[in-house]
């Protein structure tokens, strides 16, 4: 047991070549808690997103030195994972470790700042280490080994693209570009193409050849006094003693079997990628801890002619190499399971789990959705086993799998390695699997299938089948197998072992994880495509033709039929980014419209840019924690804390009582009182002494509840119960009634829209700090609107806002989410840190964060479309509902936006527009990047998709034959020219080469029954600004300083969008960026500008314009000359009369056109994006690379919302998608393929600054061209397999939701379930 009192052993491991000593560690610090938190090292590169290992950004490198190989292996893993006192011996490096702005720059540092690869910067630490692991392993890598090096790291905001295009600067491998086949390639285009020369357009972002060139030579040696540890190890068993946990790391194996003897229900923690979640999230405690790390024994790998066997502490990228190299030297025949296991291996979670899970941990957690399991149970592998009893072996099957006490290991023992057996030459193994995208993914359902056959037959000797994902456990299919033993492989046992697999193996509708119908259907796919291999494999090895006399026994794969063999590769994505140059006539110090490199942009890079967390602990720090209500609607009947007081270090509980001035409002609480409207409600907030006691006090409080009825979650059943939170709006034009007896055809139809997390890498966070006189508070926030903050923290303690400053330095991602609700959690912090009279740091763990915050409103959309035969459309009728949760928020603003928006680009005589925000009990949703605009025009562009289908039309000719042509007014009577959005829409047919590969893409889908093409291209008119003047208004202060120097004050914030690099950019000087509301109450952003000789990214070098000497500053000084001026913009006119439906509402639109094409498997539902061309009118570009990376970003974002984002709400309420690994934003292996950018050249307006254009929200929209892509496929499958019924379109277009459309025979089979019968696993809020 904890022992406190006892003396631990010292800790002894390097950080960035410096040693650390602990002696007192405690085991439930994390690395990246003490790289944080340690006094003396404080380094805050390294990020806290997560908190589970599913997001990257607290990747560092860990170097150890193997004495039997006598090499230093060095590999990425996840801080937030590795317990301290499993470091012994190792050698961390950090970003910080890898380069500095102060010293010198790494080129992995240099590159990705360089090539434009930093937005907000919150995860580029984590992907220069990722990178930076990988180049100390191979100096130049290929481009698989890239994209498999940043699987695991998440980014929201740039898309990826330019932080793979830095990466793709070391690599050795010639780029994959499609058009290589026919002598050109995209990336080979010159500048002075003639095409570009003609028309003045550039491609090049960055100047490769400006990159200093790797060294491997010049990096950290690994520290000789390790290397020492290393070739002499200690035996000595390590005890560290924490508060609540012991952490033994015994030296010898003997050691640890008697340690298991002694402490039997301790678990034996190698990589804690899974035990480690399970103490954070779950619950789960154990207070004692064994450690193997420092048992070489665990680590030995023994070959035989028989098989393999594998210690049980290689991780499992060690375990990926071994297969690696075992299939390369052994006959394809032996190696079918260790194939099957190293394609699992493959996408199985991100480089940095697979560095520190073990094959022993990943085996004995025995997870439902294990990618190994399945295929090591029908591989016939066994367990070695050992005690201090003795040795013994067990099958890892069915039964040890399942956990009967028979089959399992003994309390005493532990698993030694695992012994994998080579295949026969008679026998097939194979493995599938299918999840919510392609890598770095828990399965929805996993399979391992092997059958051996009599020698020169078809005849079954053996067979296994397993599944993960279906079960508690993996599933074996024992009894369907003997069944079919002694069987021939054709179509009737197909059909048999589909019947016999769905009768076995039942899984019930209310099934944890939900997608029943969908795993049942995968089962039986899975089946399919292994009797089709198998079936390939049997020919190939009898050589036999479709001629032969055995042909009924080994049947023809009709070549339809082969591309369900075909797996989807992840490739290094292509692409180019083409824009308008500046007038050659331009100086070349002049800036304005080059792609200069964001400004903090080395400092993202080096892990030297503050956020609101990385500021240093100050003196008496005290941190606090939420408690949030586990009830959707009810009323509070007691509140009792006193056990969470009697916890150590617990200073006080916030409650409502404390708030010395308005709670909120009536009905938008800070803090709930008497009654509660959803899950993840605030009711309190713990102030402890550290973070991780203000959380566990916070379990400790005691909450009441009265349950009280409705309780409503579904848009279905607010308009069931009218509930709603703001009236109707509404517009309308034209005789809609009239036109609609007028027309050849009219379609109804339904659209769902999913709602999407905001997913910021930097979670909601402030610190408060108060002031020792007149009531003041320093508030350092995490927020995009500063003012918001200090208005609700003023009238929350009944302060002036003059007595607050906030201050912003930056922000890690926002989206809309960090607009109002910072200004919540600033307030009750202040109130905390009010009345304990000390500071309070209040950080959201990312579970807390996606639970209380709400998120994008999801839709439900209802439309009537009337239509001549032509596709001309002459009557439409929608109406919108969004869920807006439990208060009104933003909910009002984004039903005016929504039916703003919804015509898009086209021009529809007879219109009527309707919205209405749902009131449910769910967190409020609030506002989201594009306002409403990506969910409301997908219902628009599904409309027409339906018009085209009865018309027998493809949907771009609907689409050009309704689009606007002329100038003209929308239905909100606001006029405008469409000249621009005609430009996007030909450009974008042009450049993406649509109608011919239209007919690619047709002939594809003739040829293949199983994988099928689809593409589309989709317009877009998106209204920039808000239907108030005064939200335009802005405002400028500025003052020069006698020594040169000039402060500018402005009120926009860096979110990663680049203000900063732009207004460099309009005046060129060396800035230097600080955001601070002052003291004199008002919100604005500092800018420190020196006039002097710098040089921008890229060779451009640039002299101030200004250019003013210091001496005649000095001079008008000394003759009192004002050195300050202001600036004020009273903001573009714009209103909107809701009464009589018409406005001038928005200052200018943005246009553009996004054409997409992708391929879906019909078995699986997965999808693979082949290429992607968008244009985009930009005008007057100020930073073509930060407008081409905000498009992108935003693309990649809608992508996510409308294919792989999906939130899961159980029956009460709760959101069960809280963490990277539940809820999936693209990852770089979800960009496409193809991947090509271009700002519509020689276009202007003339009202914005250089005739630019805001462009951070429009791209959203565009990656619906992916889901109509997917939807155009999914369309061609159902054409040729005739289903009579329409299906309604739902957003995201999943994997479940893209297989069961494509209804077939394996669809047509499963069970379904009556859905009175069950309780489901998860509702439907849209």
């Amino acid at each position: 047991m904890p022992c406190p009192s006892q003396s631990s052993d010292e800790l002894v491991f390097f950080v960035n070549g410096k040693k650390v000593t602990e002696k007192n560690v405690d085991p439930e610090v994390t690395l990246l808690a003490f790289l944080r938190r340690n006094w003396i090292l404080c380094l805050t590169g390294t990020k806290y997103a997560c908190g589970t290992g599913g997001c990257g950004a607290c990747t560092v490198m860990v170097s150890r030195h193997d004495a039997v190989s006598r090499k230093t292996r060095h590999f990425s893993v996840m801080a937030c994972l590795v317990p301290l006192c499993s470091l012994h011996g190792a050698a961390v490096i950090t970003v910080e470790g890898v380069g500095s702005i102060k010293t010198r720059l790494h080129p992995v540092q240099e590159r990705i700042a360089k090539s434009h690869g930093t937005q907000c910067g919150f995860c580029t630490p984590g992907m220069v280490m990722s990178m930076y692991a990988l180049l100390r392993n191979h100096p130049q890598p290929s481009e698989e080994q890239l994209m498999e090096a940043l699987g695991g790291n998440l980014c929201r905001c740039t898309g990826y693209r330019p932080i793979l295009d830095s990466g793709r600067t070391f690599c050795t491998e010639p780029n994959g570009c499609q058009q290589k086949g026919t002598g050109k390639c995209c990336l080979d285009q010159k500048e002075d193409d003639s095409l570009a020369a003609k028309s003045n357009i550039c491609m090049k972002l960055f100047a490769k050849e400006e990159f200093q060139p790797l060294d491997p030579t010049q990096e950290p040696i690994f520290p000789p006094e390790l290397l020492r540890m290393a070739e002499n190890p200690e035996k000595q068993t390590l005890t560290f003693y924490g508060e609540r946990i012991t952490w033994i790391s015994p030296g010898t194996l003997q050691d640890l079997l008697a340690l298991k003897a002694k402490y039997p229900e301790a678990p034996v923690v190698s990589g804690n990628t899974s035990l480690g979640p399970a103490m954070k999230s779950q619950g789960h405690f154990y207070p004692i801890l064994l450690s193997p790390a420092r048992v070489p024994d665990l680590k030995t790998v023994t070959k035989n002619s028989d098989g393999l066997t594998i210690g049980a502490c290689c991780s499992l990228a060690q375990v990926k190499d071994i297969l690696a190299e075992n299939i390369s030297e052994l006959p394809e025949e032996k190696t079918q399971t260790y194939r099957a296991l190293l394609k699992h291996l493959r996408s199985l979670a991100g480089q940095q789990i697979r560095n520190m899970a073990t094959l022993g941990g990943h085996v004995i957690s025995r997870h439902c959705y294990s990618d190994l399991n399945p295929i090591l149970s029908v591989g016939k592998a066994t367990l070695n086993l050992l005690s201090e009893v003795g040795a013994r072996q067990i099958p890892l099957d069915g039964s040890f799998l399942a956990g009967l006490a028979s089959e399992d290991l003994k309390p005493e023992e532990i698993l030694t390695s695992v012994y994998i057996p080579h295949s026969q030459k008679w026998e097939f193994v194979s493995a599938f699997r299918q999840a919510q995208c392609h890598h770095n993914a828990l399965p929805d359902v996993n399979a391992g299938m092997r059958v051996l056959f009599s020698e020169g037959t078809d005849t079954i000797e053996d067979l296994s089948i397993a599944f993960g994902g279906v079960g508690p456990a993996t599933v074996s299919a024992h009894r369907s197998c003997q069944q079919l033993l002694g069987r021939h492989w054709n179509a009737l046992l197909l059909d048999e072992a589909c019947r016999h697999l769905l009768e076995e193996i039942s899984l019930p509708g209310s099934a944890l994880g939900g997608k029943v119908e969908f795993k049942r259907t995968l089962m039986v796919s899975f089946l399919f495509k292994f009797y089709l291999e198998v079936l390939q494999g049997l020919r190939r090895k009898l050589k036999l033709s479709s001629e032969s006399a055995d042909s009924q026994h080994y049947p023809a794969i009709a070549d339809r039929f082969l591309s369900a063999l075909e797996d989807f590769q992840v490739t290094l994505p292509q692409g180019v980014q083409t824009y308008q140059s500046v007038d050659p006539r331009q100086p070349l110090q002049d800036p304005v419209g080059r792609p200069i490199m964001h400004l903090s942009g080395l400092k993202h890079a080096t892990g030297e840019a503050t956020f609101c967390d990385d500021i240093p602990r100050v003196d008496e720090e005290l941190f606090m924690a939420l408690v949030t209500s586990t009830r959707a609607h009810a009323r509070i009947i007691s509140i009792d804390s006193s056990e969470a007081f009697a916890l150590p270090g617990v200073v006080d509980v916030i409650t409502a009582e404390d708030i010395p001035g308005a709670n909120g409002a009536d009905d938008d609480k800070l803090l709930a009182v008497e009654e509660v409207l959803c899950v993840g409600q605030i009711i309190c907030a713990v102030v402890a002494e550290t973070d991780v006691q203000a959380k566990r006090a916070t379990e400790k409080i005691k909450i009441t509840y009265e349950d009280l009825e409705p309780m409503i979650f579904t848009i279905e059943d607010a308009i069931k119960h009218n509930s709603f939170l703001c009236p109707e709006k509404k517009l309308e034009q034209g005789n809609i009634e009239e036109a609609f007896e007028n027309v050849d055809q009219i379609v109804e139809g339904e659209v769902h829209v999913g709602g999407q997390e905001h997913f910021y890498m930097e979670t909601q966070r402030v610190l408060i700090i108060p002031k020792t006189e007149d009531q003041e508070l320093d508030v350092y926030v995490s927020t995009q609107d500063p003012a918001h903050v200090q208005k609700t923290v003023s009238s929350t303690l009944n302060i002036p806002s003059n007595k607050i400053t906030c201050h912003v330095k930056r922000v890690g991602g926002g989206f809309g989410g960090k607009v109002g609700r910072p200004a919540v959690f600033g307030a009750i912090a202040a109130v905390g840190a009010v009345k304990t009279g000390l500071p309070i740091r209040l950080v959201l763990d990312r579970e807390d964060d996606m639970l209380i915050t709400g998120g994008r409103h999801p839709l439900f959309g209802k439309y009537k479309v009337g239509f001549m035969n032509s596709g001309r459309i002459k009557a439409l009728d929608i109406e919108c509902y969004i869920n807006g949760g439990c208060t009104l928020d933003d909910s009002e603003l984004v039903t005016e936006f929504l039916v703003l928006k919804l015509e898009n680009a086209y021009k529809i005589r007879n219109l009527r527009l309707r919205g209405r925000a749902c009131m449910t009990n769910l967190p409020s949703n609030t506002a989201f990047r594009g306002f409403g605009f990506p969910q409301g025009t997908l219902v628009t562009e599904s409309c027409i998709t339906a018009v085209a289908a009865k018309c027998g039309l493809p949907p771009e000719k609907i689409r050009e034959k309704n689009m606007y042509k002329t100038i003209d007014k929308t239905i909100y009577k606001q006029a405008f020219s469409p000249e621009p959005l005609i430009r996007c829409w030909n450009e974008c047919l042009d450049k993406s080469s649509f109608h011919s590969r239209r007919t690619q893409v047709e002939a594809f889908n003739r040829k293949n029954y199983w994988k099928k093409r689809g593409i589309a291209i989709i317009p877009m008119k998106f209204s920039v600004g808000f239907a108030a003047t005064s939200y335009h208004q802005a405002a400028a202060l500025v003052h020069i300083y006698t020594d040169g120097s000039v402060l500018v004050a402005h009120g926009g914030n860096e979110l990663g969008q680049g203000i900063h690099t732009k207004m460099l950019q309009t005046q060129p000087e060396e800035v230097v960026s600080q955001s601070r509301a002052t003291a004199a109450g008002s919100t604005r952003q500092v800018l420190h500008v020196k006039y002097s000789h710098f040089h921008l990214t890229n060779g451009i070098s640039t002299q101030s314009l200004l250019n003013v000497p210091v001496p005649q500053i000095e001079a008008a000084f000394e003759q009192r000359i004002s050195l300050s001026a202001t600036g004020y913009f009273r903001g573009y006119k714009a209103f909107m009369d809701w009464e009589k439906q018409e406005g001038d509402p928005f200052p200018y639109y943005v246009y553009g056109a996004a054409c997409s094409e992708v391929e879906i498997d019909c078995l699986t539902g997965a999808h693979k994006k082949i290429r992607t061309d968008i244009v985009m009118d930009a005008c007057c570009s100020l930073n073509p690379a930060i407008d081409v990376g905000q498009i992108e970003g935003a693309f990649i974002q809608g992508m996510g919302l409308y294919t792989t984002e999906e939130l899961h709400y159980s029956p009460e309420g709760v959101l069960y998608s809280r963490s990277p690994e539940e809820y999936k934003i693209p990852s770089v292996t979800d960009v496409p393929q193809q991947f090509n950018v271009s700002l519509l050249p020689n276009s202007e307006t003339p009202l914005t600054i250089y005739s630019s254009k805001g462009l951070g929200e429009s791209g959203m929209f565009l990656g619906s061209s992916v889901f109509f892509a997917i939807a155009d496929a999914v369309a061609a499958a159902r054409r040729e397999r005739d289903p009579s019924e329409d299906f309604t379109v739902q957003s995201p277009a999943t994997p479940e939701r893209v297989r069961m459309a494509c209804a077939d025979r394996f669809t047509d089979m499963i069970p379904r379930d009556d859905p009175k019968t069950f309780k489901p696993w998860s509702i439907p809020i849209a």
